[in-house]
């Protein structure tokens, strides 16, 4: 069972109900693979496994470029796979559309650097800040492009202009831009952590509510997408529950946990 954390398992204010939190133990007792699926970095993984109790699994990080798994270690999980592409070509042009924007590369080992401080709240931890000429040279499992003076729709308009060849990219809920290593996405590490937890493919689902989603939602045997997922989202899912702040996947925990047996590994 695949799950996106903003949006689906915490509200955009980063709370997790307690209801989210007793059905995803809850599936996980009755044997399910739960697997986080998300476009955060690890350090922003982590600390919502802890709040959901698990101490072992996978968590798809950086939309799919970083894998890790996880365990009850001082740390709390060990990386098992990561894939880097070399951001140069992106990072120029968008530097040269977008002067005053502000970059960030995450290095898939939980290492983070910025080229300016981002605005308060929105990372989970504070990036070293590096000159734009060295940010450019280190490989890199996801860059982040934030333009707090702009619209999303501005940002998604510049993306779509600069072409972008031999990435891909996600544009959040606001000026905020994700770059992927191409043919990467979260439905390429679930297709790989499937193999390798033996799962049948007709034994997945997933939920989620965001454009990183859409991979993941058609991956899935079964898909359902979030109340407040734009209609785009809402088409690549086969059905579609309540918004987060009306406990969207605590209704479809219950629907699975309520079946006349377990999903099937």
């Amino acid at each position: 069972m695949a799950l996106d954390i903003d949006g689906t398992i915490v509200n955009y204010d980063g709370e997790m109900h307690p209801v989210i939190r007793k059905g995803v133990r809850a599936m996980m007792r009755r044997g399910a693979h739960v697997v986080l699926a998300t476009g955060r970095g690890i350090e922003g993984v982590v600390p919502i496994a802890e709040q959901l109790g698990m101490t072992s699994g996978y968590a798809v990080c950086a939309n799919g470029a970083v894998v890790i798994d996880l365990n009850d270690s001082d740390r709390g999980y060990e990386v098992t796979d990561v894939v880097t592409f070399d951001p140069r070509a992106a990072l120029d042009e968008l530097r040269e559309r977008v002067p005053g924007a502000l970059f960030l590369v995450d290095d898939g080992s939980g290492q983070h650097y910025a080229t300016a401080p981002f605005p308060s709240g929105e990372l989970v931890r504070t990036p070293e800040i590096v000159p734009f000429e060295q940010l450019r040279e280190m490989a890199a499992s996801r860059v982040t492009v934030r333009a707090p003076d702009l619209s999303r729709q501005d940002l998604a308009d510049i993306a779509a202009a600069a072409g972008l060849g031999g990435v891909g990219y996600y544009v959040g809920w606001s000026a905020w831009l994700d770059i992927a290593p191409q043919g990467i996405s979260k439905a390429s590490a679930l297709e790989m952590l499937r193999g390798r937890l033996t799962v049948a493919p007709n034994a997945t689902v997933a939920v989620g509510d965001g454009t990183n989603d859409l991979e993941m939602l058609s991956w899935a045997h079964y898909s359902v997408a979030m109340g407040q997922a734009p209609d785009v989202v809402k088409a690549h899912a086969d059905a579609v529950t309540a918004s987060i702040d009306d406990g969207g996947l605590a209704y479809v925990l219950s629907a699975i946990l309520t079946r006349p047996r377990p999903l099937e590994q």
